[in-house]
């Protein structure tokens, strides 16, 4: 006999069964407040190698926890993990959650591609490593990452290595109206210079050491951190590029804890489809105020560009001319349909 809705009791509620449980869904998320925090230091096929300071320093390697789902984490990234953070070898913890980035270093495949890939986070530091010679500096490449470093609120820093086989200060000299800050390394008779001086800018900062492959980069690395062992590459003689020594990204203490280097791959392009191109100029703050008396709706890639005239006229220095192309191939490059 049919009973009416005044028959019914909570002994009679009945939950769905699932193939995962017959547990009532929620989607109230564990808070785990037990979780402690970890920096990851490097991103090897989904599994993340952090370091744990609370409770005694540790390397624990860790897996990404379900509930995150497809958010990424990138080396920088400061995590919480539970589960077995002992860091003994065969343990495996979880990353349960990813605190809010302070920065974050971004690039594109090329300048028309939308995907964006996340190097690092939480980067204070961009040091920009270029060689003065083999291979050949390639300033248009250092444009690009000066630009993705203010974009990203990182400051800039150019190590020019290899002085030893060219002059320095004929690169330097398209980068005086900027104020950018430099250092100067050589390894001539054997002997190193510039390392102590570079190691002062590092201290007590997170810095990301970016650069083609055969320019020196690896062989900084090791000197700052000795313990690093980061493997060393050469140049080819007849393309004149390195090959790739470091194939991802990893962060190092510096030693006493003074800060830290993150080094990355060698990389051969730096696209910038993630920057809008209406504030590529303001990354030109030496060309920027000659952006006056431009028209309005000025791509500053056009005959009634007001650039073209004030750099004429001296007012951007002795490198405007240089730095005004540079500013122009990028916007270009950023144009539906054109390419670097």
């Amino acid at each position: 006999m049919a009973r009416s809705a005044q028959d019914y009791d909570e002994s009679d509620v009945r939950i769905r069964p699932n193939r995962r449980g017959s547990r009532p869904r929620t989607k109230e998320r564990p808070a785990h407040a037990d979780a402690v925090t970890g920096r990851v230091l490097v991103v090897d096929r989904g599994r993340y190698t952090t370091l744990v300071r609370q409770g005694g320093e540790r390397r624990v390697l860790a897996m990404r926890a379900r509930e995150l789902g497809r958010k990424g984490i990138v080396v920088g990234d400061e995590v919480h993990l539970v589960g077995d953070v002992s860091g003994d070898e065969g343990s495996l913890a979880r990353i349960v959650r990813v605190s809010p980035r302070m920065t974050v270093l971004r690039r594109t495949a090329d300048d028309t591609d939308p995907v964006e890939r996340i190097l690092v986070a939480n980067a204070d530091q961009l040091v920009v490593v270029t060689a003065l010679a083999n291979p050949e500096p390639r300033p248009r490449m250092i444009d690009r990452c000066l630009v993705a470093a203010y974009d990203a609120g990182m400051e800039p820093l150019l190590v020019l290595t290899k002085s030893d086989l060219a002059d320095a200060a004929p690169f330097l000299e398209q980068y005086a109206p900027l104020d950018v800050r430099y250092v100067v390394t050589s390894r001539a008779d054997g002997a190193r210079t510039g390392v102590e001086e570079l190691r002062a800018l590092l201290a007590g900062r997170v810095s990301v050491l970016i650069g083609h492959s055969g320019v020196g980069k690896s062989t900084l690395v090791n000197a700052l951190v000795p313990d690093a062992l980061r493997a060393v590459g050469v140049v080819n003689d007849v393309t004149g590029r390195g090959r790739h020594t470091s194939s991802s990204a990893v962060a190092l203490p510096l030693p006493d804890d003074d800060g830290w280097v993150i080094d990355t791959p060698g990389v051969r392009s730096f696209g910038l489809a993630h920057v809008d191109p209406a504030r590529i100029i303001s990354h030109f703050p030496d060309l920027e105020p000659g952006t006056a008396q431009c028209p309005r709706g000025c791509t500053h890639d056009e005959e009634e560009c007001a650039l073209g005239a004030w750099v004429d006229s001296g007012a951007a220095g002795p490198a405007g001319v240089s730095r005004l192309e540079s500013l122009r191939r990028l916007l270009r490059s950023r144009s539906p349909g054109q390419g670097e």
